[in-house]
Parts: C-alpha cells; sequence; structure tokens
C-alpha cells in the first residue's frame, strides 16, 4: 500500500506542477464550466469531438484549484483523448467507482492506467469532490449543458 501510496503522491504532484492541456483551445466544439465551492476549486473544460465518429480528438482545461483537482483534471484530459463518447462515459463510471470507494460492476474491466493512484483519494470523503469535479464538468459539455456543475 505504501508504493501505491508515493505513487499517488507522485502523480498528483507531478501534474499540479505541470499541468497537461492547460488552455482553452479556440476550435472546442463542447466546453461546461465547473465549481467546487467546498474547496474553491474552478475548472472549464474544452472537449473537440471529430464530427460523425463523435471521437475526442482534444481535451483541455483551465481553472484554479487544489492539487488533487487539478491532477484529476490534467490525467483526464490525457486519457480521454481517442476515446468515444461511450467510451468516456464508461471511464468515467469506473473512476468515479474508484474514487469514491463504490466500484460498480461493469460489463467489461476498464483499464485506468495512471487514473488508478486516485484510489487514495476514497479514504478523504471530502477530496471526492475535488477529484470528480472535471470529470462532472466533461460529463455535461459532452451532453451540451449550458449551466454551470457544482459539487453541492
Amino acid at each position: 500500500m505504501s508504493d501505491l501510496r508515493d505513487l499517488y503522491q507522485e502523480v498528483i504532484l507531478d501534474h499540479r506542477r505541470s499541468p497537461r492541456n492547460f488552455r482553452a483551445p479556440s476550435d472546442a466544439t463542447h466546453q461546461a464550466q465547473g465549481h467546487n465551492p467546498l474547496c474553491g476549486d474552478d475548472v472549464t473544460v474544452y472537449v473537440t469531438l471529430d464530427g460523425p465518429g463523435e471521437i475526442i480528438v482534444d481535451a483541455a482545461f483551465q481553472g484554479q484549484g487544489c492539487a488533487i483537482s487539478t491532477a484529476a483534471a490534467s490525467t483526464m484530459t490525457e486519457a480521454v483523448v481517442g476515446r468515444s463518447r461511450e467510451a468516456v462515459a464508461t471511464l468515467f463510471d469506473a473512476y468515479h467507482g474508484l474514487v469514491t470507494g463504490q466500484h460498480c460492476a461493469l460489463e467489461a474491466p476498464v483499464d485506468l492506467d495512471k487514473l488508478a493512484v486516485f484510489e487514495g483519494v476514497s479514504e478523504f470523503p471530502m477530496r471526492v469532490k475535488c477529484a470528480s469535479l472535471c470529470w462532472h464538468t466533461l460529463q455535461a459539455a459532452l451532453r451540451g449543458c449550458g449551466e454551470k456543475v457544482t459539487t453541492e
């Protein structure tokens, strides 16, 4: 367990210091804003879909937040590029189950890759919202919702 904790801390700090895809692409086809009033996290998620296949060809974010929120958004943008809406929904279900400690039964196992390090968040219920805000915001962007996502 100590190795997983060390990896968790290493990934969180790395993505906090150097967030991947931290930008606002001008050609994004979908976007949404999210806010976590408890922690003060604010995030805008940008997604570009390829059209008929609805494959995510670009994902980015901007905003400010705690280390977990920033790292979650950074790793999320890396994880969703190249996936369909359906695959992203399945990935979200697996990730959300992981961070809440309520693993869901999926038809096929989902390889969470780097996202698996967020399993430690389930030990800190107050941090689940920090780790999942960007994912809820991504879901809103893909649905085309105009309202701001909130964790409350």
